[in-house]
C-alpha cells in the first residue's frame, strides 16, 4: 500500500482492479522505469502484459473486447499505472480515447480491423490531431481530405503525435469542407504503411521518454470510403466528445506521479541523516511532505468527482478541467519539492524523483494546456 494514501470507498470490482493494477505496477513496471527512461524504447513487453490483464479499453464494451467498466475504474487504473511509470499509463490513456471513438462511431469493419486487435496489443494506434498551427486552436487545421475516385485523398502533416514512430494506424482529423469551419472536419482511420505516408524523426523529450512522439506526413494518400469514422463533417465534435474523459485520464496520471513522489520523499526523509538525525525531523521537510499529501488528496478527490459525474451520463466540462489543471500543477510543484527533499541526490539521473519531475511537466501541457483549462473553467462559470 502506498504511503499517506486516502481513497474514497468504491465498489468491489473497482477496488479489485485497482489492487491488481497496483501489484502489476509494483512488480513489473516500476523495476523497468529507469531503464525505459534511459533507452527511450517503446515498452513492448509491458504493453502486451497490459492487454493480457485487460487494462486496455477500460470503458469499451466487453462485446468489442474491452473491460466494460466505468470512468472511475479508468481513473484508478491510470493512477496506478502512472505510479509505476507514466509512459505506460500514457498507452492506456491513448488506447482508451481511440477505443472510445472506434467503439462509439466505428463501423463493424473498423471495430474488427482496428479496435479489437489494438485491445489485444496486436496493433498500435495514434491520435493525429496536432499541427504546427493547430493545437489548442483547431481553427488552424491545415490537413485536408478531398473527394477522389471511390474515396478520399489525404494531404497534410501532424506534429508531436504520440506513437507516431511505432503506430500501425492513426485516427486523423482533416478538413473535408474548408469553408465550413468546425463543421467541415472529418476523422479518417489511416493505415500508416501505405503509399504517401511518411514519418518524421522520433523526438527526444524531456520526460515520459518511453512514450514516443513524432510527425506524420500525408502526401496525396488514397483512402477508401470506409476510412471515414462517423459522419462526414462531424469530426471536430466527435473528437471533442472524448476530451473530458481524456482530461480525467491525464489528471489521474498526474496523481500517480504525485503519489510516487510522496512515497519516495517519505522513505528518503526517514533514511537520510543530517546533523545527527533524520531529515524527517526537520520542520521544513515536514511541511513540504504535508503540503504534498494534502494536494495529492485534493487532486484525487477532484478526479473522483469528475469521473463520477461522467459515469452519471452528464457533461463534466468544468470538473474535468479543474481536475486536470489542479493535478498537473500539483504534480509539477511537488515533484520539484521531492527533488529538493532529496538534495543533491535528487538531481542525479537514475534517481526516481529526478525522472518524476521531468515526467510531470507534460501534464500541464497535453490534453489542453492548464491555461486553456482555466479559460474553460471561467467560461463555464460566467456563461449564464
Amino acid at each position: 500500500m502506498s504511503a499517506a494514501t486516502t481513497r474514497a470507498p468504491a465498489n468491489d470490482d473497482l477496488e479489485q482492479i485497482r489492487e491488481m493494477t497496483r501489484r502489476f505496477a509494483d512488480e513489473r513496471i516500476m523495476p523497468l522505469a529507469a531503464e525505459l527512461d534511459e533507452s527511450e524504447k517503446f515498452p513492448d513487453e509491458l504493453y502486451k502484459e497490459c492487454a493480457e490483464l485487460g487494462l486496455f479499453g477500460i470503458t469499451v464494451p466487453q462485446t468489442m473486447g474491452g473491460l466494460g467498466a466505468d470512468v472511475s475504474t479508468y481513473a484508478a487504473v491510470m493512477e496506478e499505472l502512472s505510479r509505476g511509470y507514466s509512459s505506460v499509463a500514457d498507452q492506456c490513456g491513448l488506447i482508451e480515447l481511440i477505443g472510445t471513438l472506434l467503439s462509439t462511431h466505428g463501423s463493424p469493419e473498423q471495430i474488427n480491423r482496428y479496435l479489437k486487435p489494438t485491445l489485444r496489443a496486436e496493433r498500435r494506434c495514434a491520435y493525429a490531431l496536432t499541427e504546427a498551427e493547430a493545437g489548442s486552436d483547431l481553427a488552424g487545421l491545415k490537413t485536408t481530405a478531398s473527394r477522389a475516385d471511390d474515396g478520399w485523398e489525404l494531404t497534410g502533416q501532424k506534429l508531436w503525435i504520440h506513437n507516431a514512430p511505432v503506430a500501425d494506424f492513426a485516427l486523423v482529423l482533416a478538413r473535408t469542407d474548408p469553408a465550413a469551419g468546425h463543421r467541415g472536419m472529418s476523422i479518417f482511420v489511416v493505415d500508416l504503411d501505405q503509399p504517401g505516408v511518411s514519418r518524421g524523426k522520433k523526438e527526444r523529450k524531456m520526460g515520459q521518454r518511453a512514450s514516443q512522439i513524432g510527425a506524420l506526413f500525408f502526401e496525396k494518400v488514397k483512402l477508401p470510403k470506409t476510412a471515414l469514422l462517423g459522419p462526414e463533417g462531424r469530426g471536430f465534435h466527435i473528437m471533442m466528445s472524448v476530451l473530458e474523459k481524456g482530461r480525467v485520464g491525464i489528471a489521474s496520471l498526474a496523481v500517480g506521479i504525485l503519489q510516487q513522489a510522496l512515497d519516495e520523499s517519505i522513505a528518503y526523509a526517514k533514511e537520510r541523516k543530517q546533523f545527527g538525525k533524520a531529515i524527517a525531523e526537520f520542520q521544513a521537510v515536514q511541511w513540504m511532505i504535508a503540503d504534498m499529501a494534502k494536494d495529492l488528496t485534493a487532486a484525487r478527490l477532484l478526479v473522483q468527482n469528475a469521473a463520477t459525474k461522467l459515469d452519471s451520463g452528464v457533461s463534466a466540462a468544468i470538473e474535468s478541467s479543474m481536475a486536470k489543471c489542479f493535478a498537473g500543477d500539483a504534480a509539477v510543484l511537488h515533484t520539484q519539492n521531492a527533488v529538493q527533499i532529496h538534495g543533491g541526490s535528487g538531481y542525479i539521473r537514475g534517481v526516481a524523483v529526478e525522472r518524476l519531475y521531468r515526467d510531470a511537466k507534460i501534464t500541464q501541457i497535453y490534453e489542453g494546456t492548464n491555461q486553456i483549462q482555466r479559460m474553460i473553467i471561467a467560461r463555464q462559470l460566467l456563461k449564464d
